[in-house]
């Protein structure tokens, strides 16, 4: 990342001239990495009827990972104890990986759960049920501090 922005000062201090290329410089990197490790949910409409959103940190650029309780086992027995195939889409041999986004909030509690790809309406809705009720997971923390974090997580239903 270092070399990226050592790189990217050689093209543009050239380009930039005056004392502002600096505070130009200065201002691109802060930007680029705030935006590298945060995005921003839709939490619906406020009474206004404004959309509301929430400012979350990506799994991937969290210094501590959120995790379900027990691990990554655990997480996998709770979706496969919960889950409950819809019996029309068992019947009509509907199957397939329903990709969900969901928040582990900086309390641990899940929330914001959102299909990304769906497979068929019955089956969406019993992903987003499974998802909205697991229990609280150990939060993310950015540099030992507790934050509300995104993960994607698949709901899987097969025959």
């Amino acid at each position: 990342n270092d070399s990226l922005h050592e790189m990217i000062r050689k093209i543009l201090v050239p380009l930039v001239r005056g004392a502002g290329a600096v505070a130009f410089l200065a201002a691109l990197f802060s930007t680029s990495a705030a935006c590298a490790q945060t995005t921003y949910v839709n939490c619906g409409t406020n009474a206004s009827g404004a959309v509301v959103y929430l400012e979350v940190y990506e799994y991937d650029y969290v210094t501590e990972k959120p995790s379900f309780p027990g691990g990554e086992e655990k997480l996998l027995k709770y979706v496969n104890r919960t889950r409950v195939y819809p019996e029309s889409a068992y019947r009509q041999g509907i199957q397939g990986r329903v990709m969900c986004s969901f928040v582990v909030r900086a309390d641990g509690s899940v929330g914001n759960v959102h299909i990304i790809r769906g497979v068929e309406p019955s089956l969406n809705c019993e992903a987003k049920r499974v998802i909205s009720n697991m229990p609280a997971w150990r939060p993310g923390r950015m540099n030992g501090r507790p934050v509300p974090v995104r993960v994607v997580y698949p709901i899987t239903f097969r025959r």
